[in-house]
């Protein structure tokens, strides 16, 4: 089963004076690497949205391991970590240009409308997320 991959240069904008980045950034560099996901898979969210489709964040989970300084360059990992009626969870790790690892995550969403009604996880997106399917990252 596949990774995916994607890179990013902290940014001064995103450390704080001690120079590490400001734990509630890290959502935002795991939903960039998700949204690439998608892309890379042929449809970004915005295409899911204008079919009357989104998945929401139910829950979320970070655990940080080591931080990430301004202008480290990090490599994170996405996978779906579980697709299954309406819910989809995607797990993440994000490590450095030393290869340390940096954070481990998952996010869990539901597959709903734009009626706020849930949805089963289209077939075809269950098609495409099936070479990123695998086991979540053990608890270590």
């Amino acid at each position: 089963m596949s990774v995916f991959r994607y890179s990013h240069r902290v940014t001064y904008a995103e450390c704080t004076l001690g120079n590490h980045i400001y734990y509630g950034r890290y959502l935002d560099l795991i939903e960039a690497a998700r949204g690439e996901l998608f892309r890379d898979l042929g449809g970004t969210f915005l295409e899911w949205q204008e079919q009357g489709i989104i998945f929401p964040v139910i829950e979320c989970r970070l655990r940080y391991r080591a931080p990430a300084r301004y202008d480290d360059l990090l490599t994170i990992e996405v996978w779906a970590a579980l697709i299954e009626g309406v819910r989809l969870t995607f797990a993440y790790r994000i490590l450095n240009q030393a290869g340390q690892l940096i954070l481990e995550g998952e996010t869990a969403h539901v597959c709903m409308g734009l009626n706020d009604k849930l949805k089963r996880v289209p077939k075809k997106l269950q098609e495409v997320l099936k070479g990123y399917l695998q086991a979540k990252m053990s608890e270590a």
